[in-house]
């Protein structure tokens, strides 16, 4: 097989297209096709298709939403703002909501997931992956997600100089709640594809991949959502630092080349696929069996060997 290195987003919904299945082809099937925080999107519904273009507005403005909460690219969007001041007032209910999710990933990841960590991309985009050992050391020291208190007034840094990244976590929570405004239009038979995949009812065939070994895997998706992260995804300059970072050892790579997960919620597969890139396998199979939202877990070493935990 080619190790001609992909986009992982764009690897996956190619294979996505390709090996996607679902109820009885006999339903009307829906399909739109954009971009979403960063990430190419796709939406597939089954149903009536004049319910069908009414539930994909409502799922567009959700999108939209997303967008001006977590976007790291709008400088007018509420993260933003967060960065450029160190504080948000009244944060919105979303907002709320995927940082006490993020909190509880954090915790349960023995904070190896930690948004906080912007201060260490930028260090690493400002040096093509290759700070230097004063930079990391700057830039870690910002690094603390018990330094980002919140609650329905504000959200706050405690620290001078910090910073968040929702990038690991805020795709699979469009998905989500994409996925949700979907099912409140009446629209269950879905598969939303932000970045991370969620389906509703039925069946759906997921291809799960790896930039520089291909499709390695192929899992039926039914009321459940899988996510997928790969160190050489997103590389800074040429062999640097990859964009998966270890807060607590910033200049350690991740331990395997791809980290998918399955689970209840995109959200939760989301973020915890981007944490367990640094978990050896005993502590990845521990993970599994404590967290009850996730089902399963598939790891692919840096030579391509594939390891699965159910």
């Amino acid at each position: 097989m080619s190790r001609t290195t992909f986009s992982r987003r764009r690897f996956l919904a190619v294979a996505a297209a390709a090996l996607a299945g679902g109820p009885a082809a006999a339903q009307t099937t829906t399909r739109w096709q954009g971009r979403a925080l960063g990430a190419e999107a796709t939406i597939t519904l089954r149903g009536p298709q004049r319910e069908a273009v009414r539930a994909l507005a409502a799922a567009k403005e959700t999108l939209r939403q997303m967008e001006r909460l977590f976007s790291l690219y709008d400088p007018g969007s509420a993260l933003s703002h967060l960065n450029a001041t160190g504080r948000l007032e009244r944060p919105e209910e979303a907002f709320l909501a995927l940082l006490r999710l993020a909190d509880r990933i954090h915790h349960a990841t023995g904070g190896l997931f930690d948004p906080s960590v912007q201060p260490l991309w930028r260090a690493l985009a400002r040096s093509q992956g290759r700070p230097d050992r004063a930079m990391l050391a700057q830039a870690a020291a910002r690094v603390a997600w018990p330094g980002v208190a919140f609650d329905e007034a504000e959200v706050r840094f405690l620290r001078p100089g910090m910073a968040l990244t929702l990038n690991g976590i805020a795709q699979g929570f469009a998905t989500d709640r994409v996925a949700e405004a979907l099912k409140a239009q009446g629209f269950a038979a879905t598969l939303v594809n932000i970045g991370e995949f969620r389906a509703g009812t039925g069946s759906w065939r997921i291809g799960l991949a790896d930039p520089a070994f291909g499709l390695v895997r192929t899992r039926s998706l039914s009321n459940a959502a899988i996510a997928t992260s790969s160190l050489t995804a997103l590389p800074f300059g040429n062999g640097g630092l990859g964009h998966i970072l270890n807060p607590a050892e910033p200049g350690h790579p991740p331990l395997w080349s791809t980290v998918s997960v399955e689970a209840a919620t995109a959200a939760y597969a989301d973020g915890y696929s981007t944490a367990l890139s640094f978990f050896a396998t005993a502590a990845a199979r521990s993970l599994l069996h404590s967290q009850p939202e996730l089902q399963a877990i598939l790891l692919v070493d840096h030579d391509g060997v594939v390891i699965e935990l159910t």
